[in-house]
């Protein structure tokens, strides 16, 4: 943790190097989001919604070189590569080989993570006094429609969760998400 950490920061950059999940603003709906090295914290974010480790998790981080630790990326061409950063920093998440040492508990049942270059500067400016991405999954409960806002995330998980104050981006849909290597797209942004 960086001591320039304002104190808006402070509480969330505790919880997280407390291994807890945390609640945040991202360009079009709340993320819940945890230290991805922590199995723990990973455990008790997919038990808080309910989802299958299986499905993987996407990391979400304010520069390329951050995501670096978990993605193959040698595997991608050059092309491909101008591809990606010609949609970073934004809101299009793009499905990259992992490397092997990615912990399944990032992966699922995949070789690939789905990672983001975020340009919400909320999350950028966190990201960069923690020092590492963060997962990055949409703050609702399993059924439920998206957190949109500080309230909504109160009203679905009561206050068990840290919440970095701040609004959501502009945007109506979460991330779009593209393989890196082939382009296709597997969900519409």
């Amino acid at each position: 943790m960086s001591n320039k950490a304002s104190p808006a920061f402070d509480s969330i950059l505790t919880a997280l190097a407390e291994e807890k999940v945390i609640a945040y603003p991202t360009e079009a709906v709340f993320g819940l989001g945890c230290d991805p090295d922590s199995e723990d914290a990973v455990q008790e974010l997919l038990a808080l919604k309910n989802r299958s480790w299986e499905k993987g998790l996407i990391l979400i981080a304010d520069n390329y070189e951050r995501l670096c630790t978990y993605i193959d990326d040698v595997q991608l061409t050059d092309t491909q590569k101008e591809t990606i950063f010609s949609f970073w920093p934004g809101p299009v998440t793009w499905v990259i080989p992992a490397k092997k040492t990615t912990p399944k508990w990032l992966t699922g049942k995949f070789s690939t993570l789905a990672v983001r270059v975020t340009d919400h500067p909320l999350v950028r400016e966190l990201c960069s006094l923690y020092g590492k991405p963060l997962v990055s999954t949409s703050a609702n409960l399993s059924g439920l429609e998206p957190c949109r806002s500080i309230e909504e995330v109160r009203k679905q998980f009561g206050d068990r969760l840290p919440i970095l104050e701040g609004d959501v981006g502009g945007r109506q849909n979460p991330s779009e998400i593209r393989d890196a290597l082939t382009g296709k797209l597997y969900r519409q942004g």
